[in-house]
């Protein structure tokens, strides 16, 4: 009788001979997590671009004029801190959560496994399970086998065009993107970035998939460096599973003989194609298809669940401990960022004196200073300002003592300030006031008025 390989000898794999992976569909407890979770974010993808704020686009990012609108306001290159303070945030949450769960988010939430996994939905409607899409590829090129491949591939180009549209609609208004799109109205400009991002999405979730994540994405390359002892992992449980061997149901263990049946379905469902008893592999995104595959069928054995699971030591460091690093610098980044909302105005106004001449003297006898307004409206309506000013006492203001700007205007208005008499100071110091006319919302700058010596 010829003798069993020992199980670190036997590979198998869900791959052919030219690398594609055949994936099994599996239902369970973390898929439905996974999908719910899927199904929410696309939702919101999909959707945020069709929110209507006071008349207009709630968010949209305008690259051509620099401006990023937001529910009513508009955030100008001088803002972008933000921008900057919220992606240091989602980089130190996706840290934290790497160290403690391991490459989660890349299992659960990365646009490339959400995509990927409704690509191969769309191949299982069409061409079958995963051995039927297997012998499918295998089979000569005949009638069924074109008109099965045209349709996989005309579903997968027209998600991906669904998808393109979705993202540039965050920079084009959606309310007109999609009929000028389909109408042949809109721009070359949209037209060549919607069909880069068509192709970018069918050649990534249909054509490369798990290849994006194991050999292009740089996260899959340094999260290691972030796993402890302690990081939840999904694991195999070799002590309680090996010896493995396959079994009939009501059959009894066989003396020396784990859990595990050898059943290949935790092979079968992994989306990047590699057998989780086997160790730890960088491979591994933790989306924890293996454990529902496996549960399955430790339940119809009657075997308890949880041979394979996440699972990491006991944590060496205190809880505090443990959370200290990561938990401060997310503390940090939120204060920056309350610091900035706090002290972020909707009108900015600043004032910078005339390089020219430090004053002048009027046939009239007043004392003249000249001044250069540089003030933004980040609005999405037009506002009208009232201009006052404080600590100077008779101080005429020479030029328009109302100002109106358009919906995210930014502009520089020239004004003078005469002064009657003398003064026995060099200069005095002033406050000059920016009043929204319809809201009351006052901003000011300061600045020095220049008397004769």
């Amino acid at each position: 009788m010829q003798q069993r390989p020992a199980p670190e000898q036997i590979i198998f794999t869900t791959k052919d001979s030219s690398g594609k992976i055949y994936i099994r569909e599996q239902k369970g407890y973390f898929q439905l997590i996974r999908r719910t979770l899927g199904t929410v974010l696309m939702l919101l993808f999909v959707l945020l671009p069709w929110l209507n704020y006071q008349g207009m686009q709630a968010i949209q990012l305008d690259a051509g004029q620099q401006r990023f609108y937001l529910f009513g306001q508009v955030l100008i290159p001088q803002d972008f801190l933000i921008i900057a303070l919220l992606f240091t945030l989602a980089a130190f949450a996706l840290f934290y959560l790497t160290k403690l769960y391991g490459r989660i988010w890349c299992g659960y939430t990365c646009p490339q496994t959400i995509w990927t996994l409704i690509f191969v939905w769309l191949e299982r409607r069409i061409e079958g399970s995963h051995s039927q899409s297997k012998a499918l590829d295998k089979a000569p090129w005949q009638g069924a086998k074109i008109s099965k491949k045209l349709l996989k591939h005309s579903s997968w180009l027209l998600v991906s065009l669904l998808t393109a549209l979705a993202f540039i609609s965050y920079f084009v208004p959606a309310r007109s993107l999609y009929a000028d799109f389909f109408s042949l109205q809109s721009s070359a400009t949209v037209y060549g970035w919607v069909s880069f991002f068509t192709a970018c999405t069918y050649i990534n979730a249909g054509l490369i998939r798990e290849k994006m994540c194991l050999h292009m994405c740089p996260y899959a390359r340094f999260q290691s460096a972030m796993f402890e002892p302690a990081t939840k992992l999904v694991t195999y449980d070799a002590a309680r599973g090996e010896q493995r061997g396959a079994r009939k149901r009501q059959q009894p263990k066989a003396d020396g003989m784990g859990d595990c049946v050898d059943c290949e379905l935790c092979v079968q469902v992994c989306p990047v194609g590699i057998d989780i008893r086997h160790g730890l592999q960088y491979e591994c995104i933790n989306c924890g298809l293996c454990i529902d595959a496996c549960d399955q069928t430790m339940r119809h054995f009657n075997y308890p669940s949880g041979l394979i699971r996440y699972q990491g030591e006991p944590p060496k460091q205190s809880r505090w401990q443990r959370h200290l690093g990561y938990g401060s610098a997310l503390l940090l980044t939120l204060l920056a960022m309350a610091g900035w909302a706090y002290q972020w105005q909707s009108t900015e106004l600043s004032i910078s004196r005339d390089r020219q001449a430090m004053y002048r003297v009027t046939s009239e006898g007043l004392t003249e200073n000249t001044f250069t307004l540089s003030i933004s409206n980040k609005h999405q309506q037009p506002r009208q300002y009232q201009l006052q000013i404080s600590g100077l006492a008779a101080a005429q203001l020479i030029g328009s003592e109302t100002i109106t700007l358009s919906s995210a205007e930014q502009r520089q208005h020239i004004i003078s300030i005469a002064l009657p008499g003398t003064a026995t100071a060099v200069y005095t110091p002033f406050t000059l006031q920016l009043i929204d006319i319809a809201s009351g919302e006052t901003v000011s700058a300061t600045s020095r008025f220049y008397h004769p010596r």
